[in-house]
């Protein structure tokens, strides 16, 4: 009964919502990308390249997500190369980043959690496995695969301080849903723990640490050799990753006393989202500071001069330019966002500095925190910590260290997620 509301007020939403979604498609371009097949209509590029094979379903949502997958899904598909691995996500940039890692045949839009939509997928597909990342949880999505026997896992679970209190709201709703699922990996402890009160039975959720701890920066991009060829020795580079609205602001305007008290200093800026390149390089072209376009600077690549910006507006390319970083200033943590992944710099040994808003990466931060092996600063910090640890570094390595020892020590959880999904494959998915 509460799936048939779940249902009646998808619909509703969408039908009361209609004027906004239209007016979004007709005005941005975003929403209308791969709109058919969230619709429901299955890719037959996807479609010809399965043949008869078995498929395994793997839903990543967003671009963190499917980074933190790519061992994962290598591996899947090397120790069951019977079947083939498809991956779906939600977010125009992270289905970009999924076909140039993984080719168009595999990646496709996953569909709305509409019954006609997921039953048309379902039947295409045929999956012998569906592997969700997170916590994505879909009601007619889970009921649908449920009523096929289809075997779904869930692998680096997590349930956020603001999803949390929503889910146990419908506890009853998910207690049934999640009956379907064959098991859980929890990240932590706390995470197992809240997914057992939600309803799923705590027999099937384990603790199986975070695939993120996984995660090897891909071969060196282009663009990190030329900045490193383009750079003098003794130059310091600040790299500020996965930046947010306002907090490239805050950057530009701290930027003139950074570069006052270290000279050296080059940044290189990546927003998170590939529609704030636009925004961003209007900002710094109204900011009167030196700087450049990633894009137009790989023309013709050439010595990065002291104080200038890099835009570095690409997908793929933040996890390896990280390694040229003297600093790491992680994004969407000085507004309330949740932060993001502090792992990608801390394998490099660079220090990382956040803002107390990191709730989405808490345990990893915590388990940073614990070893003294990330800087947390307020806004009203960050300028004064930047000058100190570009003008007296040696704290600064010692964190950096500490937080790439860290990253090696809670490795493991894409072995233990690989391990528990062969067991629910079928002879002939192997």
């Amino acid at each position: 009964m509460l799936l048939f509301f779940y249902t009646a007020a998808l619909y509703l939403a969408v039908i009361l919502g209609a004027p906004f979604w239209l007016y979004r498609l007709l005005t941005t371009e975003k929403y209308r990308h791969g709109l058919r097949e969230r619709l429901g209509q299955v890719p037959t590029r996807v479609l010809d390249a399965i043949g008869s094979r078995p498929v395994i379903w793997l839903h990543a949502v967003s671009v963190g997500e499917v980074l933190a997958a790519g061992r994962l899904i290598a591996e899947l598909q090397e120790r069951a190369p019977a079947s083939r691995v498809l991956i779906s996500t939600t977010t125009r940039t992270s289905q970009e980043l999924a076909r140039n890692k993984y080719g168009e045949d595999r990646v496709f839009y996953f569909p709305l959690d509409f019954n006609w939509a997921v039953r048309r997928y379902l039947d295409a597909f045929r999956p012998a496995l569906v592997v969700l990342l997170e916590t994505e949880f879909w009601p007619n999505f889970l009921s649908a695969c449920r009523s096929r026997g289809i075997p779904v896992a869930v692998v680096n679970a997590r349930i956020s301080d603001r999803s949390y209190p929503r889910y146990l709201r419908l506890r009853s709703l998910w207690k049934k849903l999640l009956s379907g699922v064959n098991f859980a990996l929890a990240q932590s402890p706390e995470d197992q723990a809240r997914l057992v009160a939600i309803g799923m039975d705590a027999d099937r959720v384990r603790v199986g640490g975070n695939l993120k701890f996984d995660v090897r920066s891909p071969e060196t991009a282009r663009v990190t050799g030329e900045i490193r060829d383009n750079l003098p020795t003794h130059a310091k580079v600040l790299v500020a990753g996965s930046t947010l609205e306002g907090e490239e602001s805050m950057l530009v305007r701290a930027w003139p006393h950074i570069v006052a008290a270290c000279p050296e200093a080059r940044m290189v800026m990546a927003p998170r989202h590939p529609d704030r390149f636009t925004p961003v390089a209007a900002l710094l072209k109204n900011s009167g500071l030196a700087w450049t376009r990633r894009s137009e600077w790989m023309t013709a690549p050439r010595q990065l001069p002291p104080g200038s910006i890099l835009l570095l507006d690409s997908i793929g390319e933040l996890a390896s330019v990280y390694s040229l970083a003297t600093i790491a200033v992680v994004g969407g943590s000085f507004v309330p966002a949740g932060g993001h992944n502090p792992l990608e710099p801390a394998q490099f040994a660079v220090p990382v500095v956040m803002g107390p808003n990191y709730t989405n990466f808490r345990g990893i931060v915590e388990a940073l925190r614990a070893e003294n092996a990330v800087w947390i600063a307020r806004e009203s910090e960050l300028q004064a910590t930047l000058i100190d640890m570009l003008t007296h570094p040696e704290e600064g390595i010692l964190i950096g260290r500490r937080a790439q020892i860290v990253f090696g020590r809670e490795a493991g959880a894409t072995d233990r997620a690989l391990d528990e999904l062969l067991t629910l494959l079928p002879g002939d998915a192997k």
